[in-house]
């Protein structure tokens, strides 16, 4: 590797140096793709979440191409770092570079709490929480599958449950579909939005009646509607006191969110799909979202989601924190470090790791009742076996045969 002179006028202090950055990219589960950091003291180095699952490969060879920016420089200068990473293309943002500056980020604070000695959330103030609540999802075929498998996350102590059922042709978002649904149109297997507008408030009144006022429940509608059909789907669920609806319209309307959120009572939690932290502090300025859920790898790391929060907590909007099996239990780790010091927390999605992932990932956090705590070791106290990653070869376009079978019944791409 060529080292680049990128040191400031300011840099020259002790002798600790970053030596190598690289990705490893593995799927015991979804496709992870996780950058390590290693510096000059021996045993000292950091890991961080860049996953981007649709485009792991280009991630990785981002991740190549800046690791020459930063060899041979200090890494406690995490600002000047990211910053330059973020200027050095010309062209900034989008999911691939912000995913690769992502990993970067947050291994450089991992090196950071190991150097101090302590996790990473001390560093950022410390907790103002023990744990986090959690939710998980809850889906099935028909509305009492779904409350069925609902009634069984609340046995294991969630208070906070997404709810997802399916319906005629595959394109059902969270849960299971009827394939053929709609044999006489030229595509019989799509989804249909009035069907959906009409079925999601039934789930939600049937739900309320079997699982009770005690329980926070949530609905994900995947950016699939118009302006005016999600206005009619939250008002129609305003009688079952939902905790948020999630990315009700496509991320190119983002602009019209403050007219949907103030026409409606139901909480409105959007930014998923977000690639750059401008357009997240645009959602939280124009009074778009009550709740920001941004996958924090896409807009660059905890360094600027660390800011987002603090502009949440100046503005009154709360964090729902995308992380689902295409997060990394270092990206979680991530979460739930700025769950835990911030007031402005809201709700943490949850996953439920498969076993491969912990024999990956080493100190992979589990939820107990419904809360995850953070690990108490320092940095981000999650590790790697690169031995046990290079067991799950990484898989491509698992997405892309899904998404490119969402269709309308007249065939028209849907949203997936």
């Amino acid at each position: 590797m060529t080292m680049l002179d990128t040191q400031p006028p300011w840099a020259a202090r002790d002798g600790l140096r970053i030596t190598g950055v690289r990705a490893i990219v593995t799927a015991p589960e979804a496709t992870l793709v996780v950058v390590r950091v290693d510096t000059s003291e021996p045993g000292l180095y950091g890991l961080g979440c860049a996953t981007f699952t649709q485009r792991a490969t280009a991630v990785a060879a981002t991740v190549e191409h800046l690791a020459q920016l930063v060899v041979g420089r200090h890494p406690a200068d995490i600002e000047d770092l990211t910053r330059m990473v973020h200027l050095s293309s010309y062209w900034r943002d989008g999911p691939v570079l912000n995913n690769a500056l992502s990993g970067l980020d947050m291994a450089l604070w991992d090196i950071a709490g190991k150097r101090a000695g302590m996790p990473v959330y001390e560093l950022l103030g410390g907790r103002v929480r023990a744990a986090v609540p959690i939710y998980l999802h809850a889906s099935g075929a028909t509305i009492g599958d779904t409350i069925d498998d609902a009634h069984k996350l609340i046995g294991q102590g969630l208070r906070h449950v997404r709810l997802q059922t399916g319906g005629p042709g595959v394109g059902t978002y969270g849960a299971p579909g009827i394939p053929g649904g709609y044999p006489d149109a030229p595509y019989p297997d799509g989804w249909d939005v009035e069907h959906y507008l009409a079925a999601t408030p039934k789930l939600f009144a049937a739900a309320r009646d079997a699982l009770g006022d005690e329980v926070s429940l949530l609905h994900d509608v995947h950016s699939r509607l118009t302006v005016k059909q999600a206005l009619v789907l939250c008002r129609s669920l305003e009688p079952y006191r939902l905790f948020f609806v999630e990315d009700p319209i496509a991320p190119e309307h983002y602009d019209r969110l403050p007219e949907l959120r103030a026409a409606a009572a139901v909480p409105i939690a959007a930014g998923e799909q977000v690639g750059s932290v401008g357009d997240a502090a645009r959602l939280v300025f124009a009074g778009g979202v009550d709740l920001l859920r941004l996958h924090i790898s896409a807009i660059g790391g905890l360094t600027p989601a660390r800011k987002l929060t603090a502009l949440c907590e100046l503005a009154g909007v709360r964090t729902a924190w995308h992380s689902p099996a295409d997060v990394s239990p270092v990206g979680m780790a991530a979460n739930l470090a700025l769950d835990v010091s911030s007031h402005a927390f809201g709700i943490q999605e949850g996953h439920v790791y498969a076993e491969a992932v912990h024999e990956v990932f080493p100190g992979t956090l589990r939820p107990v009742n419904g809360y995850l705590t953070p690990s108490d070791a320092p940095g981000w106290g999650i590790d790697l076996d690169e031995r046990a990653a290079a067991k799950y070869p990484p898989k491509h376009y698992g997405h892309e045969r899904w998404s490119t079978r969402i269709r309308r019944p007249d065939g028209a791409l849907e949203p997936p």
